[in-house]
């Protein structure tokens, strides 16, 4: 894979992309084939067959990898976006949006260093949030909070009318945010922690992930 540890140069710029589900590798591979600069941040997972256990090799960030492009050159853009398994840059609107290289940087050096950690999803009272497992699977409101603690607030806005339920932030996945987010104190959704067995860093990444408009084009 191409090189992460190196930062951009003054016309670089890294970016977050989406892939398809599992084809993170591939899409990886390929990149390095045409001599893209990118970053797929993995770790050694142990996993149980039915005749044998295997250490492998997973993303640490499920259905995202990081490449390193000149953002003026739409060759480059496109470059990326034919490759197999990547369905788009992520950003907003206005179009892809860069990550700074310190938050690659710091992501690198946290994977490095074989601490504890949690890959973890920030939240905002306010986000829109989709329902991921449970009799609820699937459906999609906004995260509220309430004395009693996180509530999915799911509405007809027609009519203004809404139900509130009860929801654990585990159980949710983010699917836009909120656009004041100034006006919230973000939460932070955290599995148990995950210990590293060994050093497996393909280097770089980063986690200015505004997570926004899926963009197909540029």
């Amino acid at each position: 894979m191409a090189d992460g540890n190196a930062m951009c140069d003054s016309e670089l710029r890294w970016f977050a992309i989406w892939t398809r589900s599992r084809q993170e590798k591939v899409a990886s591979t390929i990149l390095n084939d045409l001599g893209v600069q990118h970053y797929l941040p993995l770790k050694s997972e142990l996993r149980q067959w039915s005749d044998r256990k295997q250490m492998v090799e997973i993303p640490v960030f499920s259905g995202y990898l990081f490449v390193c492009i000149n953002p003026s050159l739409k060759n480059s853009r496109l470059q990326v976006l034919k490759t197999p398994g990547v369905v788009a840059f992520v950003g907003n609107q206005s179009g892809p949006l860069p990550i700074p290289d310190k938050e690659i940087e710091d992501i690198r050096t946290v994977l490095a260093a074989r601490v504890a950690y949690s890959p973890c999803t920030s939240l905002s009272m306010g986000d829109r949030v989709r329902v991921i497992r449970g009799s609820l699977a699937g459906v999609e409101g906004t995260l509220a909070e309430t004395n009693s603690g996180a509530r999915l607030v799911v509405s007809i806005e027609m009519i203004r009318q809404s139900l509130s339920v009860i929801v654990l932030r585990e159980d949710v996945e983010l699917v836009s945010t909120n656009p004041d987010r100034t006006a919230n104190f973000a939460r932070v959704r955290c599995p148990k922690s995950f210990i590293p067995v060994q050093a497996s860093v393909v280097p770089d990444f980063t986690h200015n992930r505004t997570i926004g408009s899926r963009l197909s084009g540029i």
